[in-house]
């Protein structure tokens, strides 16, 4: 997957993120580990090779995330 993903950061005037990164940042990882956990369960619906992409791209993206809202914090642009 060679698609990039624009994220906007949602913030209030004030420029304050209304969304905690880290929680967003650890949803995308939870269903990646538990896409990944039904998987070596033996759950015969899910592709292995389909879920250990999904579950990569899902890790860049919150990498992604959690590198932006660093910057937005810090004040610098990533």
């Amino acid at each position: 997957m060679n698609r990039e993903v624009t994220l906007p950061l949602i913030v209030d005037h004030r420029g304050t993120l209304q969304v905690s990164a880290a929680d967003v940042s650890k949803l995308l990882r939870t269903m990646g580990g538990r896409w990944l956990h039904l998987v070596e369960a033996g759950d015969e619906r899910l592709d292995e090779d389909t879920v250990a992409a999904l579950t990569i791209e899902l890790a860049k993206l919150a990498d992604r995330i959690d590198v932006a809202c660093i910057a937005h914090s810090s004040g610098s642009r990533a």
